[in-house]
């Protein structure tokens, strides 16, 4: 099937991110958020991406290392194509639709991301709300972090066309795309969701059967589940602990970096559905406390300026 109208369900710092991306790459861009005020949120968050995007190709022009696999075709690039291409950034910015009408977003999709929060009551929530207005032939996918699809396939009305769709943050650049159908997934729907995110300028990493956090947060949440441990115990600082990671690795980034840009929130839902989390006495229980006790100062990552660290033009 031809996919060219797309909408993200939620604006947050993936869903974001796949709009713009999408709208970049010549797709029909819609975020469907809950309400104006997550509009209003979700505002600075294409505004500062379409900043990184217009920088980042401006860069590349006099520096071949800061190019971005999502972007430009190739880091040789001509100065003359990434103008172009600066251009086209500002063009799709301006054609992504933001809305909170569930008809508006939802009845001329050709494919749906959700995106929304990793709570799964939430999410039957939201499938069931748009049942009766998806037409027949739309792919629905969801970029859950770890929920697997056949958790959530009896909420959608359409198994044969749901399933997985996961994104590695900072898509511009980590521009992965997890594909992982269910048993009832069709074999059309899930090659065209492959198709899909190459058009977006995406690698499909294709999975052959499913796995509670895929393949990316099949490493990257025990690792950060780790050093939020190591700080919730009391053993050591932020500033040390990821000190730690990157002169023992070499790794550009420590884990409460990382922790910054996929979002508190994120990681608060992760934690605090887990079954240690309802002992109170548990380091789970201490990483949820710890976790809740930021977000609920407005601490929740790069987007808002702070997390574990403080940003500036965020």
């Amino acid at each position: 099937m031809e996919i060219k109208n797309v909408t993200v369900a939620g604006g947050g710092v993936l869903g974001s991110q796949i709009a713009l991306q999408s709208a970049y790459k010549g797709f029909n861009a819609t975020i469907w958020l809950r309400s104006e005020g997550s509009i209003e949120r979700a505002k600075p968050k294409l505004e500062r991406l379409r900043g990184i995007y217009k920088s980042t190709l401006e860069a590349m022009k006099t520096d071949p290392s800061a190019y971005c696999r999502g972007l430009a075709p190739s880091p040789d690039t001509p100065p003359e194509k990434l103008d172009e291409l600066i251009a086209q950034v500002d063009r799709a910015f301006d054609s992504i639709k933001l809305t909170t009408d569930l008809t508006e977003a939802f009845q001329d999709a050709d494919i749906v991301v959700e995106a929304i929060a990793e709570v799964i009551d939430e999410k039957d929530a939201f499938y069931t709300s748009i049942k009766g207005i998806l037409p027949e032939r739309t792919i629905l996918c969801t970029n859950s972090s770890t929920l697997l699809p056949s958790a959530m396939m009896g909420f959608t009305g359409r198994e044969d066309r749901f399933l997985a769709l996961h994104f590695a943050n900072n898509i511009w650049k980590n521009n992965t795309a997890e594909v992982m159908g269910t048993p009832k997934t069709s074999k059309e729907s899930y090659q065209a969701v492959v198709e899909f995110a190459k058009a977006i300028g995406m690698i499909p990493l294709e999975l052959e059967k499913e796995q509670p956090g895929y393949l990316l947060n099949s490493m990257l949440v025990p690792f950060l589940n780790s050093a939020e441990a190591l700080l919730a115990n009391g053993v050591a600082d932020v500033e040390t602990i990821d000190k730690a990671w990157m002169l023992g690795t070499g790794a550009p980034l420590g884990p409460f970096r990382i922790l910054d840009i996929v979002g508190l929130t994120t990681a608060y839902n992760i934690v605090a559905a887990s079954p240690a989390a309802q002992e109170p006495d548990s380091t789970a229980a201490r990483i949820a406390k710890m976790l809740k006790q930021r977000i609920d100062e407005g601490k929740t990552g790069i987007n808002a300026g702070e997390g574990f660290y403080k940003y500036t033009n965020s």
